[in-house]
């Protein structure tokens, strides 16, 4: 979800699966169904303030939503598509699964000012879906997509990394189906081991070994890599950070700031092979620019690049310049 868009978080309700991971109730915070009415009154609020809520959407997030019944989402939607028109917002954004579209959905989403349409994918082997309950197949959600798309919707995809079943070359097997069939946004969350679940029962019982912080940090930095070279956009990287999430993580790669690892991660692989590439000399001091946007991610977090690119011998010092692209890195004459 885009900076600045107005969540309603319509928890598990209309999911007919209780997925080995999925404590929805618990991540989104509220347990009830929001009323219309509440829906309207998110996006007043918002607004009373004299925000300019012209590049916003309305989010119907938290569950899935074409699955609820047909009169509850009609009354939703009604809200929804008020508030819109009162108020001024870009339109409607929903997640859902990818065995809940069809056309009679997506004819109902259109008439009511849906724009984007988020399909919680989250793995594209039908054996590790299986395992973790997701009652949907890989061939699900290439229909999905393409009647999506073919709708004129926006088209989002989520994935997850580290299930039981899975591994690495599963995950990048997934980014890489993503990749054909070539969504307008992605979504990448390393999977976190919550209370209550089918996952924390198979933790406990030493049957799932959760990916370490390092190896997730690992694995989506290629993944972002990924998807960047196919010009996708990541939208989100990791769960949303809140206090109730952070305490109730049992185990698993979390980490408040985990997409800067990412990022951060990028960098340093930039800067090495830059180093490298120019016969860079260990030793004296090295003058390495980079955008004032990425000079936190090329320090790394507590200066961890600094002292990686310390122990392979190099002594770099960064400095900023607005001309080198974001994310990127140059080498200053002066550092030669």
């Amino acid at each position: 979800m885009k900076p600045g868009n107005l969540a309603v978080f319509v928890p598990h309700n209309g999911c007919p699966h209780q997925c080995s991971f999925c404590d929805q109730r618990r991540i989104t915070g509220q347990g009830s169904q929001p009323t219309p009415e509440e829906v309207f009154h998110t996006v007043g609020q918002a607004a009373s303030g004299g925000r300019d809520l012209s590049g916003c959407e309305l989010a119907f997030f938290g569950g899935s939503f074409t699955a609820i019944d047909r009169e509850t989402m009609v009354s939703l939607l009604q809200a929804g598509k008020k508030a819109v028109d009162a108020f001024g917002l870009k339109g409607i954004r929903c997640s859902t699964r990818p065995d809940a579209i069809d056309e009679a959905r997506l004819s109902l989403l259109q008439a009511y000012g849906v724009i984007a349409i988020e399909l919680g994918a989250q793995c594209m082997d039908d054996g590790v879906l299986a395992r973790n309950g997701r009652g949907h197949t890989c061939e699900d959600v290439w229909r999905a997509s393409k009647m999506i798309k073919a709708y004129g919707f926006t088209l989002g995809l989520q994935m997850m990394t580290g299930l039981p079943g899975s591994n690495e070359e599963i995950d990048s097997v997934t980014a890489k189906a993503f990749t054909e069939i070539n969504p307008d946004t992605v979504r990448i969350y390393p999977t976190l081991v919550l209370p209550e679940t089918q996952l924390a029962r198979w933790y406990q019982a030493g049957e799932y070994a959760p990916q370490s912080l390092c190896k997730a940090v690992e694995l989506c930095s290629k993944l972002l890599l990924l998807f960047e070279e196919a010009g996708i956009p990541v939208i989100r990287l990791g769960l949303h950070d809140t206090p109730e999430l952070k305490a109730r993580v049992l185990a698993g790669p979390y980490h408040p700031a985990f997409r800067q690892l990412c990022e951060s991660r990028i960098l340093l692989g930039r800067i090495l092979s830059l180093l490298e590439e120019t016969g860079a000399p260990k030793g004296p001091e090295i003058l390495v620019a980079v955008h004032p946007k990425s000079i936190s991610n090329a320090l790394g977090q507590k200066r961890g690049n600094l002292e990686q690119l310390r122990q392979k011998g190099y002594r770099v010092r960064f400095f900023q310049d607005v001309s080198v692209p974001p994310a990127h890195c140059s080498l200053s004459k002066k550092g030669l």
